[in-house]
């Protein structure tokens, strides 16, 4: 069987919508350029539609015709490499699906440890920015939540007191793995962060020992100004938080 033919038998498999490059394809590097030149025949038949360099699809027929992917597959082949995610969409995008801000983002951030992820092709535009610690299937979630704690003062038509009742309604939803888990990763961000994750655990009634590592962590000369009253978070001067 020619590798033409296989790239199009495994084409056939996907389903229509989406997106997929030549580690989708199972395609060995020394092979790529006979594979770019099948690809390119595949899309003057119209079988796929190229997204950008070393990215196409298979576009979904409809009576009202040809429709792109939708946005999460868009945006799929920037978050993963050799099949492994390797970045995570951060920012106002992200805080408005955890239910910190109903603002919309017409440029997205994507969180990437090793390297930078610019994104300016259509209406998918996103900015570069480093994460915290290296980027995997198991972390990137508490990442992200964790990038809220830090932008907390910056999240668009969202006071502090707000955020910090979202934010301790979604700690109070994490099992005892996640939590210390979240505990773990808080460690690699500034001290504000741990600070306020620490109040908030302590707050929602947390009992894990990794709890003072995070206390141990801080200096009780430095405190963090979130304009915070004692009723919004009772535990607050416990984590040298105003």
């Amino acid at each position: 069987m020619t590798l033409a033919t296989q790239i199009r038998n495994r084409i056939k498999q996907f389903p229509e919508g989406k997106t997929f490059g030549y580690d989708d394809l199972r395609i060995a590097k020394e092979d790529y350029t006979t594979a770019a030149k099948a690809l390119e025949r595949l899309q003057k038949t119209g079988l796929i539609k190229k997204v950008s360099k070393g990215i196409f699809y298979k576009p979904e027929q409809t009576v009202f015709g040809e429709l792109m992917p939708d946005y999460s597959e868009q945006l799929r082949p920037y978050l993963f490499e050799n099949g492994k995610r390797i970045a995570y969409e951060t920012g106002i995008s992200l805080y408005r699906r955890l239910g910190l801000t109903t603002q919309m983002a017409f440029r997205i951030k994507i969180a990437s440890r090793g390297k930078r992820i610019y994104i300016n092709r259509g209406t998918l535009k996103a900015d570069g920015v480093k994460s915290y610690a290296e980027v995997t299937e198991n972390n990137y979630e508490v990442l992200g939540l964790l990038d809220a704690f830090k932008d907390i003062k910056k999240i668009p038509d969202a006071s502090v007191v707000q955020s910090v009742k979202r934010l301790s309604a979604i700690l109070k939803d994490l099992d005892k793995k996640q939590t210390e888990t979240l505990i773990k990763y808080a460690l690699l961000y500034p001290s504000r962060v741990r600070a306020l994750v620490g109040a908030i655990l302590q707050n929602i009634g947390c009992k894990s020992k990794e709890l003072d590592k995070l206390k141990q962590s801080l200096n009780p000369l430095t405190t963090t100004k979130l304009g915070l009253k004692e009723n919004e978070l009772p535990t607050k001067n416990n984590w040298y938080i105003q």
